[in-house]
């Protein structure tokens, strides 16, 4: 049987059957013990739920990346599917880009500085727009945020082996800091009943 790559806009709008054929894509088999969305879930602390999320926006992604006139750039969870994918390099070069894509899609990470800075904040409002076009609505915000967010200078990723550290995500310390000292204040008051002070 002949594999046929993903078929080009029409009207500017994704082919129905194209969509459909995009989103059936798996990478490898869902039989094994460690499937593609599940290690993608572990990887990035995410449901299995969400997880599967991210990998229909990043078929959508490279949909759009293939058929854009200006190069597209994902939000962070989207990137996250897309560096995973290319690990699985056999099926990324092999099967995705050959057969669903038409040709090869390369990862282009950021040079740095400002100039960087601006174009790729330019190119992911560009791609939000383009996703409106080719989907026919809004990218989900959950995953595709604001480029406000998505280019926030408060942002500080880094690899976490969480076997060494525990890690609290700040919202979560919002209530757990006021818990803290309101235990601290109740066994301090104890202890000073206690020790007659």
């Amino acid at each position: 049987m002949e594999i046929s790559t993903l078929e080009s806009l029409h009207e500017g709008k994704i082919p129905i059957e194209s969509h459909r054929r995009l989103l059936s894509y798996t990478v490898g088999s869902d039989d094994v013990e460690l499937p593609f969305t599940l290690r993608l879930a572990q990887e990035n602390g995410w449901s299995l739920v969400y997880s599967k999320r991210v990998f229909e926006e990043y078929k959508r992604f490279c949909y759009m990346c293939m058929h854009s006139k200006i190069a597209c750039t994902p939000s962070l969870d989207v990137d996250q599917a897309w560096h995973l994918h290319l690990t699985y390099s056999h099926d990324y070069w092999k099967r995705f880009c050959p057969e669903l894509l038409g040709k090869p899609l390369h990862h282009g990470p950021t040079l740095g500085g400002n100039d960087e800075d601006v174009k790729f904040l330019e190119q992911y409002n560009e791609t939000l727009q383009f996703y409106e076009q080719v989907f026919g609505v809004v990218p989900p915000k959950d995953i595709w945020p604001h480029a406000n967010i998505r280019f926030s200078n408060t942002l500080r990723l880094r690899w976490v082996d969480l076997s060494k550290v525990y890690a609290i995500e700040k919202k979560k310390l919002y209530w757990l800091v006021p818990l803290m000292i309101s235990f601290t204040s109740i066994i301090t008051i104890f202890g000073m009943k206690f020790l007659n002070i």
